[in-house]
């Protein structure tokens, strides 16, 4: 006989957490290998997770909605059909056993249950709790919800709804967990005709949580450039009709910018590498992450591996196959990881420049805005009309010197000035 541990996997660089949104499996049924086994959500992507072998479920660990660290245990399969489930395993959420499930759950937890005013004894899951915690709500508070589940069951809307009108918000506590986003300067508001307080999602924690860690981690300087994008906009203008019926989309700025971006970073490979403590890591591949905005889920950065070995036509074909599948929400793990330098385009917004955040652990982001007419001061000093976009090359201060973020960055003004994308397709 063998068992299977199942863990919380790892679903992109730099994540360290996943919420499982759904168990497809109840303990005590079979599943076949690669059948799917739970969904996972991360601030970056959703997942479904195969079995990673064939047998009976005797433990699940955790119950939906609940989030968990990278590599922790959260279920177990047994190849003995006839083998013995756990006593102490949740059910997935809406299982029609929730209630008698929760109850061993709690069992488990240092208060197993709590004692309201009515004598009624109720048991909360380590959701409730969690929120209860992350939101200063006392645990004896609890008796004052409705619960919509099984039994009565407190769950997470019935919590939300309470929030919702309890008055007031405080900041998450000390006690909170390692993955709730802590922030010390936050003021209680309280709700009025005039104020609405809406809890994070998971998603939207794990990107304040992310974003606040990379600015602690690494001191950020600015450098930007005005780059010329006048003759690519002509050239563009000649081939994009003839591109997009051969390939069946468009050839948009951004290929031309991550093509110009590799050549940079081959001939600055410590704008390519990372910090290990007191080591710097250098990176023979160069994997470009590209940050696509997804309606409703924020951005994310897909990757494109080995993207020095590709021409201007096949990064196009690359990053167009990606984002389709980050808005068809199908990226995998692996899209999503090994990223080595990542480019952001926030001209899409019609925003002229930006200064954007660091992904860890890479030690540089480029950035470009919009592209406007401007009345530029030629060599000659004659007066011209030119396609003028901003760049922005943000990089890690503890790594990259003023003056080596700064040749990068016009390394990369040259190579878009001066390229004809006829001669790279």
């Amino acid at each position: 006989m063998a068992r299977v541990e199942v863990v919380m996997p790892q679903m992109g660089e730099s994540i360290t957490t996943g919420t499982i949104t759904k168990w497809n499996k109840n303990v005590g049924d079979t599943i076949e290998i690669d059948e799917i086994l739970l969904e996972i959500s991360t601030d970056k992507v959703e997942s479904e997770i195969p079995s990673p072998t064939e047998g009976k479920i005797v433990e699940l660990l955790y119950p939906e909605g609940e989030t968990i660290d990278v590599g922790k245990l959260i279920c177990v399969i047994d190849d003995d059909l006839n083998a013995e489930v756990s006593a102490s395993t949740p059910a997935p959420a809406a299982a029609p056993k929730e209630e008698a499930s929760a109850a061993k759950v709690e069992t488990k937890s240092a208060a197993p249950a709590t004692q309201v005013a009515s004598g009624e004894r109720r048991f909360y899951t380590p959701l409730v709790k969690r929120l209860a915690s992350e939101n200063g709500v006392d645990i004896n508070e609890l008796a004052n919800i409705s619960g919509s589940g099984a039994g009565g069951r407190v769950n997470k809307d019935d919590f939300m709804k309470f929030l919702s009108t309890r008055g007031s918000a405080p900041a998450a506590s000390a006690s909170s967990s390692s993955s709730s986003v802590q922030l010390s300067t936050v003021p209680a508001f309280t709700s009025s005709e005039k104020v609405e307080i809406v809890p994070m999602d998971n998603m939207r924690k794990a990107i304040a949580k992310n974003m606040q860690a990379s600015k602690l981690t690494s001191p950020h300087v600015n450098s930007i450039v005005d780059i010329d994008m006048t003759n690519l906009v002509t050239i563009r203008n000649t081939i994009k009709d003839s591109f997009k019926k051969e390939e069946g989309f468009s050839l948009t700025y951004s290929h031309f910018v991550m093509y110009a971006l590799i050549q940079a970073l081959k001939e600055f490979p410590t704008v390519n590498a990372s910090i290990d403590g007191t080591n710097i890591v250098y990176k023979k591949d160069i994997n470009i992450g590209c940050a696509v905005a997804v309606p409703g889920n924020g951005l994310i950065v897909p990757v494109i591996k080995g993207a020095d070995n590709l021409n201007l036509t096949g990064l196009a074909r690359s990053l167009n196959e990606l984002v389709i599948k980050a808005r068809n929400k199908k990226l995998t793990m692996d899209d999503l990881s090994g990223g080595t330098y990542t480019f952001t385009n926030n001209g899409s917004f019609g925003v002229i420049a930006a200064t954007p955040v660091i992904l860890q652990p890479q030690v540089g982001i480029f950035c470009v805005g919009t592209i406007k007419k401007s009345v530029e001061v030629m060599k000659d000093n004659s007066m011209a009309i030119r396609d003028i976009m901003y760049a922005t090359h943000t990089y890690d201060h503890r790594l990259i010197d003023g003056e080596v973020g700064s040749k990068f960055l016009m390394h990369v003004k040259n190579t878009l000035e001066t390229m004809d994308p006829k001669d790279l397709l």
